[in-house]
């Protein structure tokens, strides 16, 4: 990726941290007000989309989580594509550290949580949400400590976070697919299957896509597989060239959904997802084992999670430190990948779509619980580390870092 190209990229996802910042609080406040009940009207406002025989009924809240969050995924579809072509994981050095670092921040916060919940059948489908970073919130606080945060630890941190996205992706169309309907499945596949065929022939035509892309989604959606898959894999399917000297329709794609994405989906996707209405919610659900398991698994699990596979490849000589950071460093990037915000969240919603209001509102307490002691945690740890000393090895070398 373009340097320039990537520091829009942050300069647009810190300030999207902003507005989720404010649409949280604002659904914290709505949500324990007297217009706490307006606010779960309008989530539960009915939508109908009707074309002859073919029926969407959702309420509003559903609409956003499976409609607009498509969206979400279709754009890091577009942009893990690019990355793994040309961008920041097309190389094994490039690739290898942040890969290890997510496998760890992934495995050890499910570890945690399916642990402090085993044995319990109602609250264990809760196990992928301590598992997910939330890239926006992530380099919001990244960026508050400014120019001193050097350009490797930013990537390296985008980095664990495209991979994190990729794992939600995969547990969500793994784990959280129910009554499937092989018919409306096999057609999403031959849709998808279509405009493979399409980018293979060289049509760069946008319109083409989107169309075909929406009876994929279509399809998806009463196939029973959560809806937000197909936005992923018609991103894949998006051609990165023209063969003629044309814009890259995936780059004009990228850009154009980015500000949509970040100052609109994701914020409304909070609002609606984030208000905790702490009115008749027992004592169990503020401090069982749903919310601490997401807690823990945000907060312990995803610092150690991430910073000891790190440090094992490091050790053993597999990749080197990003240039101009040290351990310190690091263990504050890995601290601020617990917050799971958005894609928690998400999951959650998943996890305990039929189940009672307690865990619904347990996730939500846990998912904040979480990711405000990261990010106040990682915060501070690289306020301090970002001042230690760094000596920076030769170009071509290994970089020599101090602790």
């Amino acid at each position: 990726m373009p340097v320039t190209a990537l520091k829009n990229f942050l300069r647009l996802e810190s300030s999207a941290g902003v507005l989720l910042v404010i649409a949280t609080i604002g659904a914290l406040i709505v949500s324990n007000s007297p217009l706490s009940s307006l606010y779960e009207r309008l989530l539960s406002v009915p939508l109908i989309v009707a074309l002859g025989d073919l029926v969407v009924n959702k309420p509003l809240l559903l609409w956003i989580n499976d409609g607009l969050m498509a969206l979400f995924f279709f754009l890091i579809g577009l942009e893990v594509k690019r990355e793994i072509l040309e961008g920041q994981l097309s190389s094994r050095d490039q690739l290898l550290l942040p890969a290890a670092g997510a496998v760890g921040g992934f495995l050890l916060p499910a570890a945690i949580y399916a642990a402090i919940n085993w044995g319990n059948p109602e609250t264990i489908d809760g196990w992928a949400i301590p598992a997910a970073t939330d890239i926006a919130f992530a380099l919001g606080v990244l960026m508050l400590l400014g120019s001193r945060v050097p350009i490797g630890l930013k990537m390296f941190l985008t980095s664990i976070a495209i991979f994190d996205d990729i794992a939600a992706i995969v547990v969500i169309a793994i784990f959280y697919t129910q009554d499937l309907s092989v018919f409306a499945l096999v057609a999403g596949v031959l849709g998808v299957a279509t405009l493979v065929v399409l980018n293979r022939l060289g049509v760069t035509r946008i319109a083409v896509y989107a169309t075909i892309g929406i009876i994929v989604w279509l399809c998806v959606l009463k196939s029973g597989v959560h809806a937000t898959l197909a936005g992923f894999a018609v991103a894949c399917t998006i051609p990165l060239k023209s063969r003629d000297s044309a814009a890259s329709p995936l780059r004009h794609l990228e850009h154009s959904l980015h500000p949509w994405v970040a100052y609109l989906i994701l914020p409304l996707f909070a609002f609606a997802n984030a208000g905790v209405s702490f009115s008749g919610v027992s004592g169990d659900a503020l401090l069982g084992p749903v919310s601490i398991g997401i807690a823990a698994g945000l907060f312990i699990g995803k610092q150690l999670g991430v910073f000891s596979i790190v440090w094992l490849a490091v050790k053993l000589k597999l990749a080197a430190l990003p240039q101009g950071s040290n351990w310190l460093s690091i263990y504050g990037v890995a601290l601020l990948t617990g917050i799971g915000f958005t894609m928690s969240l998400f999951i959650g919603s998943l996890a305990f779509e039929r189940g009672a209001f307690d865990q619904l509102a347990a996730t939500r307490v846990g998912v904040l619980v979480g990711s405000v002691l990261s990010a106040v945690g990682g915060y501070l740890l690289l306020r301090h580390a970002l001042k230690l000393p760094t000596e920076i090895a030769p170009t071509g070398a290994k970089e020599k870092i101090t602790p």
